[in-house]
């Protein structure tokens, strides 16, 4: 039986507990550059209060996919500890080109690597690890495992409100939603990730009735699923982010696998959506 170990970046914003998950997934790092200077994802100078200060001092922060170099030898080492197959999950190719660089290291390894382009960000994208680390953990082989990230990515919805577009504009990663730009002063957006971009999802006039809108969103992607797991994710709103996983976990109350996870956003995710953002996201539990 082959042994499978997963691969995934620091961008899928796993749970800090992975029980008997930990020894199958590792984790590799984009980069985070601050006036010019790059530090992995996920170091000190890339806490999320490292990555406030930065923005509100009106550094240039910009972010980098992990170099083939990096993800071969996280790949090479897997090997070397006897896994005869690996699956690369990484966050959406359209956003970023960690995907390209997973496929490159493929080239260079001794055993076959399979790249997962979840079509996702954050939280989604960790639920796609987990999804294939249950199936590796019973003894599934590489192709089982990419199929159940695949299953659980079709079957989960994110949204996210951002206090403002700018930051999203900057990184080109707005994609349809650069539609939104015209009115960004007038009303607060709520966006959603759609095959594989930023895409708006509605315009809402005020940031109260934006959260609220977005908590709605979340009960309604969960409301339908016998169980589901959830997260509150944020940058610099641990009030907002708060207020929203107990209105969830009230509204749904016994379909929730555990407690709603909350947790901030790392650099390279903040960078790109700016202080106040809030996002939810809503999977089919495993």
């Amino acid at each position: 039986m082959a042994r499978v170990a997963i691969v995934t970046d620091s961008t899928a914003m796993l749970p800090s507990d992975l029980g008997d998950a930990t020894e199958l997934i590792t984790s590799v790092p984009l980069q985070v550059i601050v006036d010019g200077t790059s530090y992995d994802d996920g170091v000190e100078e890339t806490s999320p209060e490292a990555l406030l200060t930065a923005l509100a001092a009106h550094k240039t922060v910009t972010t980098s996919r992990p170099s083939p170099a990096l993800l071969a030898e996280a790949y090479a080492k897997l090997a070397a500890q006897g896994f005869d197959e690996i699956v690369s999950i990484h966050l959406s190719a359209e956003l970023s080109a960690t995907c390209e660089s997973s496929m490159l290291a493929a080239r260079e390894v001794s055993v076959p690597v399979v790249t997962v382009d979840t079509r996702l960000v954050g939280p989604g994208v960790g639920f796609a690890v987990l999804a294939a680390a249950e199936v590796a953990g019973r003894g599934g082989s590489a192709a089982e495992a990419r199929e159940a990230a695949l299953a659980r990515v079709a079957a989960t919805r994110s949204y996210f409100y951002v206090d403002t577009l700018e930051y999203l504009r900057r990184g080109g990663r707005i994609g349809a939603a650069a539609a939104l730009l015209g009115t960004a002063l007038a009303v607060k957006p709520l966006l959603t990730i759609e095959d594989g971009r930023v895409v708006p999802h509605e315009r809402v006039r005020t940031a109260e009735r934006a959260i609220a809108r977005l908590q709605a969103l979340g009960v309604e992607a969960g409301e339908d699923v016998d169980g589901v797991e959830v997260v509150v994710a944020h940058l610099g709103s641990p009030d907002r982010a708060a207020a929203m996983a107990s209105g969830l976990c009230g509204e749904l109350d016994g379909k929730i696998n555990g407690d709603v996870r909350v947790g901030e956003l790392g650099a390279v995710l903040g960078a790109h959506v700016g202080p106040g953002c809030v996002a939810v996201v809503v999977g089919p539990r495993l």
